[in-house]
């Protein structure tokens, strides 16, 4: 395996990325600025948390990871992104299920399941990282043969 493979399969497309980054900024907007409400004490609070968290772990695993020596370490960097990008939209729509009233209720809701249809994307890529990943521990563990 060169380097070349891990740099190609590690290259996110450019559109997909701001496609992401629209729609994640639009949850923030409609998060933090929308008219929306829960009947639970701190449950805005929460979701608004929630939409930074998913910003911020989309921006980690969209970043390019050149600054990182070894292509292992890049495809470990980026798996572990794209999990914590899971995890994270997966605390953004519990956030949201929270939510019962607002003139942006609708809004948010469909928001979030635009970005979670793109976020699917990942999941495609996790696994072509995960068999490079796979491929470069097998190289490595038969070159310590």
């Amino acid at each position: 395996m060169n380097e070349n493979e891990v740099t190609t399969a590690l290259a996110l497309d450019a559109a997909w990325v701001a496609t992401l980054r629209a729609d994640a900024l639009a949850l923030l907007e409609l998060a933090v600025w929308g008219d929306v409400s829960s009947a639970r004490l701190g449950a805005v609070t929460r979701l608004r948390k929630r939409a930074l968290e998913l910003n911020e772990k989309l921006r980690a695993v969209t970043a390019d990871r050149f600054w990182i020596p070894h292509p292992r370490e890049q495809l470990k960097s980026a798996l572990a992104g794209a999990l914590a990008v899971g995890d994270a939209l997966t605390a953004a729509e519990n956030s949201a299920r929270e939510m019962d009233a607002g003139r942006d209720l609708a809004a948010l809701n469909r928001q979030l399941g635009a970005l979670a249809h793109e976020i699917n994307r990942l999941r495609g890529l996790s696994n072509r990282w995960a068999a490079l990943l796979d491929t470069l521990n097998r190289d490595r563990s038969a070159a310590d043969d």
